[in-house]
């Protein structure tokens, strides 16, 4: 019997595909009858214990409720050059596949950087942008980007939406196509049908069963356990107290403070920031369950906040800022409140977002991060696959350096 067609389309908004649908895919509840098929693609997570939903392998990112308050508060749409380009994979008319994807007109907002390929590239005459970004928007955190209903061919599935993106590239006059982020199992199957592969380095804190923070302490060499406890000592000097806001508790005044401390720190840091206020409210009322806001107060207002969204096994840490500088405030409100949170909730990571070694001396360990990438120019793919093999082997190599340099306790070390 002959296998049902596919039939691939791309859609200008999130809008245009039912939640019910798009998260179907997204984060799909496992059938139990299924579980054979559960290979290949499946390693890229549906395993764990739900915290923040029902569903195993919960990634609040890929959620329908995520890309709707991103696209809708007119945070990432064509006037900031992300302008939607979502690929769909249908079987007997049923969405059985997504990418969500943005053609974008400039390489800001995504963590991976490829500024310096586009400079080459124009500077022998080509033509870098548009491309197209297969990613959440301004969100540097591990997840699925193959999005693939439960219960079909993965892998015929998969394939179908690695040919399509190369499709839509051609499509739209894309030079290519940068599937970021991914899981490693992803971009190793985009590897085989003709995406380059590239690696980064993220720090990630690992819960090996702590039962408390100062459980997770007793693992550390008695020069980092003092440096944090003096460190959450004098981040809290100053009357200051920690507020940690879950669901119902984020109320609209929390986050128009929040808010002023994002627009305040990121103008600094990158000019105007892409996050409008109009999405801190879509996602307070969608999806505040998978919000942890870490508030920061002093003499009666709020100083000071971190936005953290809550997976199953995951907290991923994302956004900071303050209009009260304090030392070591911010180790506290992003790093030190996290672990605890997913010590308290028995998560098993947290994802601290990009860069920053700093992280290392408080218990974040480096974690090779994974991208694929398809080049339309043969010239410009050969470039930049030979620049990609030179650039894993450093990422490798400084991984096992920065592993050596871990703070935890080594057989021997004092108690």
């Amino acid at each position: 019997m002959a296998s049902s067609e596919i039939i691939l389309e791309s859609v200008p908004s999130v809008s245009d595909i039912k939640a019910a649908e798009w998260d179907a895919c997204a984060n799909p509840r496992p059938d139990p009858n299924s579980l054979d098929n559960l290979d290949t693609l499946a390693s890229s997570g549906t395993a764990g214990d739900s915290c923040a939903d029902s569903r195993p392998g919960y990634n609040p990112f890929v959620s329908h409720a995520f890309f709707a308050a991103a696209e809708a508060s007119g945070s990432a749409c064509a006037r900031t050059g992300w302008g939607p380009r979502h690929l769909l994979a249908r079987l007997d008319g049923v969405v059985a596949g997504i990418v969500p994807c943005y053609l974008k007109s400039h390489s800001q907002g995504e963590y991976v950087f490829d500024r310096g390929w586009a400079d080459a590239y124009e500077r022998a005459g080509g033509r870098y942008y548009p491309k197209l970004q297969a990613s959440v928007p301004f969100t540097p955190a591990t997840g699925p980007r193959l999005l693939i209903r439960d219960g079909v061919d993965r892998d015929r599935i998969g394939e179908a939406l690695a040919s399509g993106l190369m499709a839509l590239c051609n499509a739209t006059n894309a030079s290519s196509v940068h599937v970021t982020f991914a899981r490693e199992a992803e971009a190793k199957f985009l590897g085989k049908h003709g995406f380059l592969q590239r690696n980064d380095q993220q720090f990630h804190w690992r819960n090996a069963g702590y039962k408390s923070f100062e459980d997770f302490l007793a693992t550390l060499n008695s020069r980092h356990r003092k440096a944090i406890k003096r460190e959450r000592r004098e981040a809290l000097a100053a009357g200051i107290t920690i507020h940690a806001l879950n669901g119902a508790d984020i109320t609209e005044d929390a986050w128009d403070a929040f808010f002023e401390f994002y627009m305040e720190t990121g103008s600094r840091k990158w000019g105007r920031p892409y996050l409008t206020r109009k999405f801190f409210s879509l996602i307070g009322e969608t999806m505040a369950k998978d919000v942890l806001l870490v508030m920061a107060r002093r003499n009666g207002r709020w100083i000071a906040g971190a936005i953290n969204f809550v997976g199953s096994d995951t907290l991923f840490g994302r956004n900071w800022g303050a209009v009260e500088h304090h030392p070591f405030l911010h180790f506290e409100v992003c790093y030190y409140q996290a672990i605890d949170f997913a010590i308290q909730r028995g998560l098993k990571t947290v994802e601290a977002g990009a860069q920053g070694e700093h992280k290392l001396a408080r218990g974040y360990l480096p974690q090779t991060t994974y991208s694929a990438h398809y080049i339309a120019d043969p010239d410009l793919r050969r470039a930049i696959g030979d620049y990609l093999k030179r650039e894993r082997a450093y990422v490798a190599e400084v991984g096992r350096e920065l592993a050596e340099a871990a703070p935890f306790r080594k057989s021997g070390d004092e108690a």
